[in-house]
């Protein structure tokens, strides 16, 4: 069969019109009954052969027209013989999908937008539905509903914190001064007879804290820090964060939530004096704000949770009571 072929296309080349047409016919022909024969045997349902015999029986079906074409696909091209529904078909595919097949593959379900109106019906049946749940004559129904509900908004608070979050970077080698018990009494007078002070308030510590402390350190030896409010034990956190910070040393922690700081004997103001990793101010607030509601929502979900067990405790002890007083009814009778 291939002899053929290359016949056909040599007849074709030198100018031999109708001896190339009456071999094309042939070669359809041959072809057609070659893959007849061997699907009688049934052999194979489809047939791979390789892009030069492709091309070549090609273009002797139909000179000039088909080479252009399949140029490009001359290295991963393959002709498949298909029977479904009774008909036998020649398909060409590069991996052996036909155009509808790999079209059926690729697609992607797109998303559909949603009309205005569609949106606002969606809002107003979820609302219908905490409606119900909250009007629920059933008191488990609405407990749950309202445990549900802060968990959500816990979970929601704990996400925003996490990307509030700032990673702590690895500073210099800070090696803090050591200092005789002179000094520090020295210095904690000093710092208590002095008015400058730096407030450290709901935002906590943050960038501006340190720059502050750096801009007293200009003119003053030592600074006040002053915390309010403030959590008990959390001087001593704020007093360790501020030291990292700021490379000061810690002189005292007095008992109305101050610390006296020191900031070294060899101090050199930094050319950056808010590091790098600490809160702007805004972002701070922020923070706390989430920090705040995060409280407030864990101690209401502990106390819906204890309100769920106590109405459980009481169901049980209805039933109870209802079953006992139905067994002494039946005792009597």
């Amino acid at each position: 069969m291939i002899i053929i072929i290359m016949l056909g296309i040599a007849a074709s080349i030198r100018g031999g019109v109708g001896i190339g047409r009456r071999l094309s016919f042939a070669i359809r022909k041959e072809s057609l009954t070659w893959h007849r024969n061997l699907l009688v045997q049934n052999q194979s349902d489809s047939f791979n052969y390789t892009p030069s015999v492709v091309c070549c029986f090609l273009w002797a079906q139909r000179p000039g027209v088909v080479l252009e074409n399949f140029a490009r696909h001359m290295s991963t091209a393959s002709l498949e013989l298909r029977t479904d529904n009774d008909f036998v078909r020649f398909s060409i595919t590069k991996d052996g999908y036909s155009a509808k097949e790999k079209k059926s593959m690729k697609k992607v379900p797109r998303y559909v937008k949603m009309s205005k109106k569609a949106k606002l019906n969606e809002l107003r049946l979820y609302r219908l539905k905490a409606k119900k749940k909250m009007n629920s004559p059933n008191p488990e129904v609405r407990i749950r509903y309202k445990l549900e509900k802060a968990k959500r908004k816990e979970a929601w608070l704990i996400e925003k914190l996490r990307k509030l979050e700032v990673p702590k970077t690895p500073g210099e080698a800070y090696d803090p001064e050591i200092l005789t018990d002179e000094e520090k009494h020295y210095f904690k007078r000093t710092g208590e007879k002095k008015k400058n002070y730096v407030p450290v308030g709901r935002r906590g510590v943050f960038g501006g804290v340190v720059l502050n402390m750096h801009l007293h350190w200009k003119k003053h030896e030592t600074v006040k820090v002053t915390c309010k409010p403030c959590k008990p034990g959390q001087i001593h956190e704020y007093a360790e964060e501020l030291a990292r910070l700021s490379k000061g040393i810690v002189i005292d922690i007095r008992p109305d939530n101050t610390i006296i700081f020191y900031r070294g004997k060899n101090y050199v103001q930094p050319k950056i004096m808010s590091p790098p990793d600490t809160l702007s101010k805004d972002k701070a607030l922020e923070k706390y704000r989430y920090e705040q509601s995060l409280e407030h929502t864990s101690q209401f979900i502990e106390k819906l949770e204890k309100e769920l067990e106590n109405y459980q405790e009481h169901v049980v002890r209805y039933k109870k009571r209802k079953e006992a007083a139905v067994d002494s009814a039946i005792a009597d009778v």
